[in-house]
């Protein structure tokens, strides 16, 4: 990719450019260190001192305890673990998953019904947004486990993850409280972020959403699980499998690079930043005729969106034809999420009763901290030419 096509990348929800740097220095010291970590010998013995090395930074960005932290695949098999978990339990029960939830957790939820699990889509609001007192509405006592991703990567809708927290914990009174796991694939290096806040139970990251690289992930548990799937016992048999040590290092210097936080100066100012070209983006995109900002409310309340994800339609302009007029221009966005591009279903939308029209034309456009200000103002002015020759 040139360095014009890099600058007119606009699909990071779906993956990011990596940071060569921080993978060149992670490959160069995987590749000293080429042991087995989990032998017992010299050289597994140092790499086992990298891999723990990478557990404890990640643990120091996130402000959890380093035993809470477990290295897995990616975003994906880090959903799975905890809902897999439930499988271990001696009475069968209920889990409640947002209908906006991203694949790995709403089609692993499904599965769960061929094992007798109860499965129950919680509704959206038309703003896409899951609110607390619909979860406590839902809540019983044979609830396991409550599942609502922390930013949405189609609409970018910030969920209230940690009032839902208390509106659990609050339910739980005197009961056994069901697990709360959190999806913040789209959220980590995204927004600020406190996964260690009362009533969260678990919660699920990717590296190549900020700059890592893919085939790594971390899975942050409160409290171990008894895991479904087993193996050698890597990970204390959380996550069975010979450790990801390049993978590892790379994520827990992502993390120390873009993670959002007032520890984090350079990533808090980016982040306030994004959030003014945001506005402006989504206001001059609202001026154009035939579009229309997917929720709505974003135009109201932009701050309860992530500034770095943005979906909109165009009268007369399905998705497909939007995204392949400015992709022949050198500019790349999607039409969601990059898990379900090959098929025709809008499930996030469908959740937020959005008209099938409008689901036909939404497109995304999303952003990182490469994005400049600069090549949002060149994508508008590409999107504007676009919708003129349609309408």
């Amino acid at each position: 990719m040139t360095p014009e096509q890099k600058e007119h990348y606009f699909d990071w929800a779906s993956t990011s450019p990596s940071d060569q740097d921080v993978l060149k220095e992670a490959l160069e010291i995987s590749l000293n260190a080429w042991g087995n970590p989990s032998s017992i010998h010299t050289a597994g013995k140092e790499a086992r001192e990298l891999l723990e090395k990478a557990r404890e930074d990640s643990a120091k960005v996130l402000e959890v305890k380093k035993e809470q932290l477990f290295f897995t695949s990616g975003g994906t098999e880090s959903d799975h673990i905890p809902l897999l978990s439930i499988l271990n339990r001696p009475s069968k029960g209920t889990v409640l998953f947002s209908s906006i939830e991203h694949p790995a957790i709403r089609e692993m939820a499904l599965e769960l019904k061929k094992c007798g699990i109860t499965v129950q889509a919680i509704p959206s609001d038309k703003n896409g947004i899951i609110q607390p007192e619909t979860v406590k509405s839902m809540l019983t006592t044979d609830t396991l486990m409550v599942c609502v991703m922390a930013v949405n990567n189609e609409t970018g809708a910030i969920q209230p993850v940690y009032k839902i927290a208390d509106a659990i914990t609050e339910f739980a009174k005197g009961k056994r409280k069901p697990k709360f796991h959190i999806d913040c694939v789209q959220a980590a290096g995204k927004i600020p972020l406190n996964i260690s806040y009362p009533g969260i139970d678990s919660a699920a990251f990717s590296a190549h959403k900020i700059c890592g690289p893919r085939g790594i992930g971390l899975l942050y548990l409160k409290d171990v699980v008894e895991p479904f799937l087993k193996g050698g016992g890597q990970e204390k048999g959380i996550r069975s499998g010979t450790e990801n040590l390049f993978g590892a290092i790379a994520f827990s210097k992502v993390l120390e690079k873009h993670f959002i936080s007032e520890k984090n100066a350079p990533s808090m100012n980016l982040f306030k930043q994004q959030s003014e070209y945001a506005k402006e983006f989504v206001n001059k995109l609202a001026e154009l005729n035939g579009c229309t900002i997917i929720p709505q409310g974003r135009l109201e309340n932009p701050d309860l969106y992530s500034p770095w994800v943005i979906q909109a339609a165009f009268n007369k302009i399905p998705g497909q034809v939007m995204l392949r007029a400015l992709d022949s221009e050198g500019f790349y966005i999607s039409t969601g999420s990059a898990c379900s591009s090959r098929k025709n279903n809008r499930p996030v939308l469908e959740a937020m009763n959005i008209p099938a029209n409008l689901s036909e034309n939404a497109v995304r456009f999303s952003f990182g901290p490469l994005t400049t200000k600069k090549a949002m103002d060149e994508l508008f002015e590409k999107v504007k030419e676009i919708v003129g020759k349609f309408n």
